[in-house]
């Protein structure tokens, strides 16, 4: 069998070797044509890169790429004059360089080797075979030693960093009252926004056995440009609610997830975004019958609406006929800059409410005014303007709520102990420059703030970034846990912010809970004076990623990655918060993380914290006014769609865009999203992990199919368990997602109908004894309407 298996293989060599005899030899017609258009591929490369090379070089960078294209010209011409060997002896010296320059820079990561390695082997492949079959034994030793080096660059991609574990200090397990039981009935699990549960039915032993129990199809009538299925559900008793992007309000049945009604809340479709992240429920005390059981939802449209929670019917006692117009007192140039995508909260009988606005607009934009309404009369309770005085009364019909103030558009928490809401500041927009902003402004933005739940006075604020000119509003929701320390309890607070800095405060004086010192920042390249120093929490790891360097630029090609080392050395960069200005710099990391929207889940028995973190930086410059590039930016959402912004009244517009190749891929390496696990009481990382892989990612938005992990930037939060487990989708490739808490190590993985940019919930149903998981995500559009789904999983 064997004598048979190299008699084929010899005549497979006799057979190439035959063919590449008539290349040289017998050349006409369609071989001629081949090895010209080979040629002149390979001289197009070469002077690409000998062309950019010397821009790099010019710029300080790597000598290789400008040294590699002569030697890709020299190639060429050898393949153009049909000197075979000579072009397969040049290339493979050229490769073997290549592989000791890419170990030397990226060592065996194997998302970093791809572009220096596997571009151009798959460009000299048939150089390849030349030298495997007419070559001498040395290159054919080389190709071999090549062949190897691509299987170590593929395995080094599948088996990519997973996670870096420490072993637990073994800290006892504390009972504790957070968390939630058989329910969820509040926006991230409990009123503090812990995402944890105390259900124990799925555990790291069974958590394989999951199956998807039912899927929901959530419907919107319409279509906005930023539609997204952001809800996290409410399960209460034996009901679960959702809403739509359009804040339509569904109840379904927790066991089978059939819809029983479905309220329609018709707000105006002709919006910038459609979301809506949750609703909040309230039963109002002392009372029976309609609408004793309650649903608020804060709408798109800028209306609070009251339902009663049983039967999806209006509360017609609340407002004007269950409604109340958010619009009184805010004053907007536009329509659709002002609106509300998170849940409300209740606090001492009030609701509260806050809002968002179109970013980087003009100056002057809607009041960031965060309001309290009786939770029954829906009358404003009290009103939290930063353009007036502390405890000033802004309640009065026909008062105005100051312009420009810093908005907060993130969910919220309450304490009802302590009588507190907590709200997650923004900026005061414009994000770019903050010559117009107030004293007040200043001191509020970019913090969480204390509010009493009764009067709307400030108790106390935190500011995470001191004068932001780089758009880290606090996108996260404050999460209140009991801290255990050796002197007891302590009520405490965790806030995620964008600049990967994790704060732990007391949440009852706001008070840093473990170090935090003010660390000096670049200042040059500014327009404008910036803060000279910016909170750092010393205690806890830096998750806004390593610094970034040109040997870290990353492309699917080596071509796009020498692009993005010319971008990232033509940009001012010098760290993190390096101040926007008039060249290009790079903001590290950008406006979608390290901490967003998905905020921090708290396992309160193990006193760890769990929470996804992104990586992805932006590209930002200042244009003057007299720059043709900002006159055309228009002061309209629907123009802009969030990036670079017209900046009216401001002396500067600003372009603003994602760091990405002419591909559409990141030019830093990944990974770009991670799920990390730290130690609360000491603040070391306990693990950290890539999470997401490339599967529904690739060059122009096309999907590559490839299942390896990648770390993909996240949207959405977690959610763990007493029983060990963590919960999460988030990422851009369409999956759900269950860990081991203490280890990190992946246990579970399912499809969703689409990406998921909300965080898990689970319940428990009487009906059959058995805990679900579900988790809110998109759908395929169908017929212009979006379409979302809830996918339900159980043993």
């Amino acid at each position: 069998m064997s004598s048979t298996m190299f008699s084929s293989g010899s005549d497979l060599i006799g057979l190439i070797e035959r063919r590449l005899s008539g290349w040289s030899h017998e050349e006409t017609g369609a071989k001629k044509l081949l090895r010209l258009t080979y040629g002149l591929l390979f001289l197009v490369v070469g002077v690409m890169m000998t062309w950019w090379g010397m821009d790099l070089l010019v710029l300080g960078g790597s000598y290789y790429y400008f040294l590699s294209g002569l030697l890709v010209i020299f190639t060429a011409l050898a393949i153009l004059r049909a000197l075979w060997r000579l072009a397969a002896s040049t290339y493979l010296a050229l490769m073997m360089g290549t592989f000791v320059w890419s170990l030397a820079e990226a060592g065996l990561n194997g998302w970093a080797l791809m572009p220096r390695l596997l571009s151009p082997a798959v460009l000299g492949l048939p150089l390849f075979i030349v030298a495997l079959v007419r070559g001498s034994w040395k290159s054919r030793l080389v190709c071999v030693g090549l062949a190897l080096t691509a299987s170590i660059v593929i395995l080094a991609v599948i088996l990519s960093p997973g996670f870096t574990p420490r072993t637990p200090d073994g800290h006892p397990i504390f009972l504790t009252s957070s968390g939630t039981g058989f329910d969820s009935p509040y926006y991230g699990g409990d009123s503090g926004g812990s995402r944890f549960s105390q259900l124990r039915q799925i555990t790291p032993g069974n958590v394989d056995h999951l199956k998807i129990a039912w899927t929901a199809s959530i419907k919107s009538d319409h279509l906005a440009p930023l539609t997204r299925n952001q809800s996290r559900p409410l399960k209460i008793g034996d009901a679960l609610y959702t809403c739509t992007p359009f804040n339509d309000i569904l109840r379904l049945d927790p066991e089978t997830g059939h819809i029983v009604w479905r309220f329609q809340s018709h707000t105006n479709s002709n919006v910038f975004q459609a979301k809506c992240r949750g609703i909040a429920f309230y039963q109002v005390l002392n009372a029976t019958g309609p609408c004793s059981n309650r649903l608020f939802t804060a709408t798109i449209d800028a209306q609070l609406i009251a339902i009663d929670a049983d039967t999806g019917k209006l509360c017609r006692s609340f407002g004007r006929n269950g409604r109340v117009n958010l619009l009184e007192g805010i004053v907007q140039r536009t329509w659709n800059v002002y609106f509300v995508t998170s849940a409300p909260v209740v606090v001492r009988g009030n609701v509260v409410v806050n809002s968002g606005v179109a970013d980087n607009l003009y100056v002057g934009e809607p009041s960031g005014v965060v309001r309290g309404f009786d939770a029954v009369t829906g009358k404003l309770s009290w009103a939290w303007d930063v353009g007036r005085s502390d405890g000033e009364d802004a309640t009065k019909a026909g008062k105005l709520y100051t312009a420009g103030t810093p908005n907060s558009w993130a969910p919220m928490s309450a304490d009802e102990q302590l009588g507190l809401v907590y709200i997650p500041t923004g900026n005061a927009t414009p994000d770019y420059w903050g010559g117009h902003r107030s004293p007040a402004s200043n001191k509020y933005a970019s913090s969480v703030v204390a509010l009493d739940g009764q009067s709307g006075r400030v108790r106390w604020s935190f500011q995470t970034t001191h004068y932001d000119v780089w758009d880290y509003d606090v996108a996260s929701q404050p999460v209140l846990f009991d801290l255990k320390t050796k002197g007891g309890s302590v009520p405490a607070l965790a806030q995620g912010t964008k600049r990967g800095q994790l704060f732990i405060l007391d949440r009852r004086s706001g008070k840093p809970l473990f170090p935090v010192v003010e660390k000096h920042f670049p200042q040059s390249g500014s327009v404008e004076r910036m803060a000279p120093t910016q909170p750092v929490s010393v205690a806890f790891p830096d998750f806004a990623g390593p610094r970034l360097t040109e040997s870290s630029m990353w492309g699917i090609t080596a071509l796009d990655q020498l692009w993005c080392r010319i971008k990232f050395r033509s940009a001012r960069y010098e760290g993190q918060l390096t101040p926007p200005g008039l060249t290009y710099s790079i903001v590290h990391p950008g406006y979608s993380g390290g901490m967003n929207q998905g905020s921090v889940s708290i396992d309160a028995a193990r006193q760890l914290a769990l929470f996804p973190s992104n990586r992805v930086v932006n590209y930002v410059r200042l244009l003057p006014r007299s720059d043709p590039a900002a006159r055309i930016l228009k002061p309209d959402p629907f123009v802009n769609r969030g990036f670079s912004g017209a900046q009216l009244g401001a002396p500067y517009a600003v372009d603003l865009t994602p760091f990405l190749s002419p591909l559409k891929v990141p030019c830093q390496a990944p990974p770009y999203g991670l799920l990390n696990a730290v130690d609360l009481q000491t603040g070391k990382m306990l693990w950290s992990r890539p999470i997401g892989s490339a599967r529904d990612l690739g060059p122009l938005g096309v999907p590559s199919r490839l299942p390896w992990t990648i770390g993909t930037p996240t949207t959405g939060g977690a959610l763990t368990t007493a029983s060990g487990l963590t919960f999460i989708a988030a990422t851009r490739d369409h999956a759900f997602r269950a860990y081991n808490t203490l280890t990190g190590k992946l246990l579970f993985t399912a499809n969703l109908p689409g990406s998921s940019e909300s965080s898990p919930v689970t319940y428990w149903s009487k009906k059959t004894g058995r805990q679900f998981v579900i988790i809110s995500s998109e759908a395929e559009e169908r017929n212009g309407r979006h379409y979302g789904a809830l996918t339900a999983f159980a043993l």
